[in-house]
């Protein structure tokens, strides 16, 4: 799984280093290292609603308060169904 964090401007006022931190702690504390790649990219062009986070190919928008969450809800849960299915 390869997850992008947008850390241009507009995200990085946003939040994007703290997702970012929180991410790595997240990874690091579910021993998912080697089956989840942290990226940071330049603008990604969906930054309106905040930092613009991508999941493979698919978009979300975050705020810090909510990384948690994602990470449980979307990270986990796509990990999940990936070893479900072997």
């Amino acid at each position: 799984m390869i997850i992008t964090v947008c850390i241009g401007s507009s995200c990085h006022l946003k939040g994007s280093r703290e997702i970012v931190k929180t991410l790595e702690s997240l990874i690091s504390l579910h021993n998912l290292k080697n089956k989840v790649e942290l990226n940071g990219s330049f603008c990604m062009e969906n930054c309106l609603k905040g930092v613009c986070v991508k999941i493979n190919e698919d978009v979300f928008s975050l705020e810090p308060k909510n990384t948690e969450q994602f990470f449980k809800e979307e990270v986990l849960r796509r990990l999940s169904n990936e070893c479900n299915q072997l």
